[in-house]
């Protein structure tokens, strides 16, 4: 049985198992295009009807930078807001500050105990990821007032940007305020609206919103949909909570009615279907190696509760609560080869509050194509629950909860919020005559088809080898924000006139290699 089961690991490491011998640790910063005119001299480059000289970017772990699981330094440096700056100074931008991490660990520290995780790198001897070891370096308490023009705030949701106090200190091992908005805030008692307004920006970019499901998705759907409930409190709203619609209108509808009697321009943009990132996109539904012999023990394993499905069927027999397809969809039954992980899905029927006779018939089917296993299951599907078991295998005898997969409802839940902040978005950036970035089709493009960064490269959602994506699985690389900052740039030059040139997205890394 232990020798089966060990090739489960071997599938999960063959994922991971990529090319990357023209990656390396250095973020490279290529210089702007040097393009010449007809009488070869060096292009004008003019901001149009925008005005750079003041540019604030608003916004979550995404504006600040965040790789690989943290934010460090040199993730900092090639966040999209600081790449975006650079471009601007070119016409006329000016400076552009940034609340930078001591070091290039990540993580965060307060009153010594560490509170943030350290960051991912890329093994290539291992061929797998791995937290960087060692303290950070960053701590919390001491204090560097801002306000800054980067003003993204990693794990900030959308009404977490009005909410007066979210950066004071003494809230923070509490959960009432963030962390690392609490080393940039101007004061205890400011909001992060409050500090980007009194920035004065002339122009601005705004990307906020991922968060209101971001965590829903991660938890594999553990927390609670607010569309669903139509719960309108935010403050009564859990940290996996999806954030309902009508607060989040309300929400973003007061944050560009703020910046707009600032007089700034800018750009806003809309949601990806984080269903995309290859957090989501890694693991196979059907991890487990099997041969006949051990196939055919771990079917008499679930007889028991095969042939319970069939006694409820025939018990219930015309009430219309129980169907032969629901007992199909909850029969588990595996087989030589690789076969699918079985899971708990909560949306099935609750035999026993039909009939007690079937209390302990449990919510168990096997995974299909439409469920999305997260990406830490690789490191946990095949483990034993019991280390004195070896029967016990995680994902086979011992299904997987709920946090391990996102089920089809789940997803829907997901999407559905995400289609209605998007319409949100774009609607209000029609109305304050805003440009538009719209996230969501460039990130459904990179997962669908590739996305041509010049010549022959692309990148794509393939998790390692990819080069859009980070070792989190959900943030942008070095490469996936120069490409993001390119799209801007596109929009900007479109809406605003102006003829601000791209980066050359090639030049930035898409993995870093420790």
């Amino acid at each position: 049985m232990k020798n089966i089961f060990n090739k489960l690991f071997t599938l999960l490491s063959f994922i991971l198992v990529l090319a990357c011998s023209q990656e390396d640790n250095v973020v490279a910063i290529p210089d702007v295009p040097k393009i010449k005119s007809a009488e070869g001299t060096p292009p004008t480059y003019t901001q149009g009807s925008a005005d750079f000289s003041t540019y604030v970017a608003i916004g979550n772990s995404l504006t600040a930078g965040v790789s690989d699981g943290a934010l460090f330094r040199k993730g900092q440096d090639v966040s999209f807001p600081n790449i975006l700056a650079g471009q601007f100074a070119l016409a006329g931008g000016g400076s552009f500050s940034q609340p930078l991490m001591n070091d290039d660990l990540g993580g965060l520290v307060l009153g010594g105990t560490q509170i943030a995780p350290n960051r991912y790198v890329f093994d290539p001897v291992a061929q797998l990821p791995y937290v960087l070891p060692g303290t950070p370096t960053t701590d919390v308490s001491n204090i560097l007032p801002g306000p800054y023009n980067n003003m993204g705030v990693p794990l900030a949701k959308s009404f977490h940007l009005l909410a007066n106090g979210y950066g004071n200190i003494a809230g923070v091992l509490a959960g009432l305020s963030n962390p690392f908005f609490v080393r940039m805030a101007s004061s205890p008692n400011t909001s992060v609206l409050g500090d980007v307004i009194a920035k004065g920006p002339t122009f601005f970019t705004l990307w906020i919103g991922l968060n209101d499901v971001l965590a829903f998705a991660t938890s594999g759907g553990v927390g609670v949909d607010n569309n669903a409930t139509g719960n309108l409190d935010p403050s009564t709203y859990g940290g996996n909570d999806i954030t309902n619609s009508n607060v989040f209108g309300q929400v973003y509808g007061a944050i560009l009615q703020g910046l707009a009697q600032t007089g700034a321009k800018g750009i806003v943009a809309n949601l990806s279907n984080v269903t995309d990132a290859p957090y989501f996109r890694t693991v196979p539904y059907n991890a487990i190696p099997l041969d006949a012999a051990t196939a055919g023990l771990v079917n008499q394993a679930y007889a028991q509760y095969n042939g319970g499905l069939q006694q409820a069927l025939a018990a219930l027999a015309g009430t219309g609560l129980f169907t032969a397809e629901e007992v199909a969809k909850r029969t588990i039954n595996f087989s030589a080869g690789q076969n699918a992980v079985v899971i708990v899905d909560e949306d099935l029927t609750d035999l026993g509050a039909i009939n007690p006779a079937f209390a302990a018939l449990p919510k168990y089917r096997q995974a299909t194509a439409e469920d999305l296993l997260v990406l830490p299951a690789r490191t946990f599907l095949g483990t034993l629950a019991d280390p004195n078991n070896p029967l016990s295998v995680n994902g086979v005898a011992i299904p997987l909860a709920d946090q391990w997969v996102l089920t089809p409802e789940e997803q829907a839940s997901i999407s559905a919020a995400t289609t209605a902040f998007n319409n949100t978005i774009e609607a209000l950036a029609q109305q304050f005559d805003l440009g538009f970035f719209d996230a969501n089709a460039l990130s459904n493009q990179i997962a669908t088809t590739g996305y041509n960064i010049g010549g022959s490269a692309e990148i794509t959602n393939a998790y390692v080898t990819g080069g859009a994506f980070s070792l989190d699985g959900i943030h942008p690389s070095p490469r996936g924000y120069a490409v993001v900052a390119n799209a801007m740039i596109d929009v900007i030059n479109a809406k605003y006139g102006s003829n601000l040139p791209k980066v050359n997205a090639i030049a930035y890394t898409g993995l870093y290699v420790q």
